[in-house]
């Protein structure tokens, strides 16, 4: 059984009423894999907006594994002292991550982001040192449009994410750079210009599918 762990921010976790790029990825892998595999991870819900909480389990379609990491608001800075634990508990072979947004966004620039990428990287393999990981940079969003200087910033986040991953990619516990989904186009991908709507989650899980075909054989070529 393989193991996959979804980390992520809001646009992981969703919000009520959503499908979740969780929910298209697995469609996929479960058409195109041939083996079994499920999502681990400490968390199931959904973000309620009205509550205010990650309290809701009203997916468009629940029937998933919809086991993950990921919270509205959360970034690498609040993922790498949890991922640890969470690896070790839920015994994941894959990491799926999307952060950095919300990072720099609110909390640290490229360069401290980036740190704590590699803190992640550092206690997720010292709970399970073969692990595997495929990394998100992050994608078109209203601030960095709206926004000159933080879109230089997550610009340049992303190319330290790059030379990162290429750093600390090692033969038994492998890094993958997923690419930046083609087309994102945040007016009709989003209903907010940050969260992804159907064809922004399908955009997100195809680019995981297609890191994870292209990168190590897993599944097939990503069909939307």
């Amino acid at each position: 059984m393989l193991r996959f762990m979804p980390v992520g921010d809001s646009q992981t976790i969703g919000s009520a009423g959503d499908h979740t790029w969780r929910y298209r990825l697995w469609q996929h892998l479960s058409a195109e894999y041939d083996g079994p595999f499920t999502f681990v991870g400490p968390r199931e819900t959904l973000y309620d907006q009205a509550a205010d909480a990650p309290v809701s389990l009203a997916y468009a379609d629940p029937g998933f594994p919809r086991a993950h990491l990921a919270g509205w608001g959360e970034g690498w800075l609040h993922m790498a002292p949890l991922i640890g634990d969470a690896v070790r508990a839920h015994r994941a072979d894959v990491l799926l991550v999307a952060l950095g947004l919300i990072d720099l966004g609110f909390y640290t620039d490229a360069g401290q982001t980036t740190e704590n990428v590699r803190r992640f990287v550092t206690e997720a393999r010292a709970a399970r040192p073969r692990l595997r990981m495929v990394l998100l940079p992050v994608i078109p969003n209203i601030r960095a449009r709206q926004d000159p200087a933080f879109g230089a910033e997550v610009a340049l986040f992303n190319d330290l994410l790059a030379k990162t991953a290429a750093d600390l990619d090692e033969p038994g516990s492998p890094l993958l750079l997923a690419s930046v989904p083609p087309a994102y186009d945040i007016d009709s991908d989003t209903y907010d210009g940050t969260h992804p709507g159907e064809s922004g989650e399908r955009k997100i899980a195809g680019a995981f599918a297609e890191a994870l075909h292209q990168g190590w054989g897993l599944g097939g070529p990503y069909a939307g």
